[in-house]
């Protein structure tokens, strides 16, 4: 669906050049939510907006729905458009269009006839769950609200790729998780491939297939959100990791749990699908001469299966902490040791 080929965009600079992107080579199958994450400035927004032709590259190809979008212009470029749609953070809504007359906007502006215009922004509102906003205006929406406009607007003309440039940034927490909920629907329901860009984990753990990682412009990482969560390569990769798995008051909990235990080991498991499943703990307690104090854990749901983390305690003599180590290793299940007593 989306072929990404040795591209590079340099922008001029009082500095001298600045590679906003920098040879990257990226492959986005239909139906697939792929996720781009990386801190400000790594190049993302660019790389987004080159999928629409908002953007040209300096060099590289990108392809999407089976049109070079790096080399068409005028005529073309708008009518590849339709099939390219977009979602911003600050959501792009016009104000002075009641959330049926924006969601008509795409449509009026195809050509489509009033009737169809009207079947279809009732479908549409229906599909985003803005059932009795039709007439409200964006100053009395909420975020989330203002943002299922957003979707709505952005499916009128039947895409075949939704670009999410931020999307859930300016929302809080739940209202976030109920956006990502409706993008997933959406995916499922239409097929429809979501490309989405952020610099929050939890975005990408929810609900993408698969992930890259940019920095100073370049693909430094690439794989399915699994893949990535269970053994992150790069040291960006790894503090976005855990932005989930770890967030700030684990550290600060830990620190505390080595004042409560100075002996023994604290030791921190992590796991994945099936592992998830085994009583790992009860065979531990039962063939190990150890104590075990489960001190703290967390199950992240991806795409493609359950990652967690549990952090343990265990006591005992040096030897038997080690046998029971070695045997958590042969399960399949990560194992680093936080401390040694």
């Amino acid at each position: 669906m989306i072929s990404i080929k040795n591209v590079r965009k340099i922008f001029p600079s009082k500095q001298g050049e600045l590679k906003a992107v920098d040879d990257v080579n990226l492959e986005v199958q239909g139906g697939e939510i792929f996720g781009v994450i990386g801190y400000s400035g790594a190049g993302k927004s660019t790389l987004i907006r080159m999928l629409n032709g908002l953007e040209l590259p300096t060099d590289g190809s990108v392809t999407v729905a089976g049109r070079v979008i790096s080399k068409i212009k005028g005529a073309e470029l708008r009518e590849a458009r339709q099939e390219i749609s977009m979602i911003f953070q600050h959501f792009n809504l016009l104000w002075s269009r009641t959330v049926s007359e924006n969601i008509a906007f795409p449509l009026e502006i195809a050509g489509v006839n009033g009737t169809q215009r009207k079947n279809r922004v009732a479908e549409l509102i229906k599909l985003v769950g803005l059932e009795g906003r039709e007439n409200a205006y964006p100053s009395q929406l909420s975020g989330g609200q203002k943002q299922r406009v957003g979707i709505a607007r952005a499916l009128a003309n039947n895409p075949k790729v939704l670009l999410c440039d931020e999307a859930t940034s300016a929302l809080d927490p739940q209202t976030t998780d109920s956006i990502l909920e409706l993008l997933v629907d959406i995916n499922k329901r239409l097929g429809l491939t979501i490309v989405l860009i952020t610099h929050e984990m939890h975005v990408i753990r929810k609900i993408c297939h698969r992930v890259a990682v940019m920095e100073s412009g370049r693909v430094v990482e690439l794989g399915s959100v699994l893949d990535v969560f269970k053994n992150p390569q790069e040291p960006i990769t790894k503090r976005f990791v855990q932005q989930v798995t770890e967030p700030e008051e684990t550290k600060e909990t830990i620190k505390h749990l080595l004042e409560l235990y100075p002996s023994g080991q604290v030791v921190q498991l992590s796991f994945i699908g099936e592992a998830a499943e085994q009583p790992l703990i009860t065979n531990i307690i039962k063939d190990f001469n150890v104590v075990v104090n489960i001190l703290q854990g967390k199950i992240s749901h991806t795409q493609n299966g359950s990652y967690g983390t549990l952090f343990i305690h265990l006591d005992g003599l040096s030897s038997e902490i080690q046998k029971a180590i070695d045997y958590i290793h042969s399960q399949q299940v990560g194992v680093e040791v936080i401390s040694n007593g």
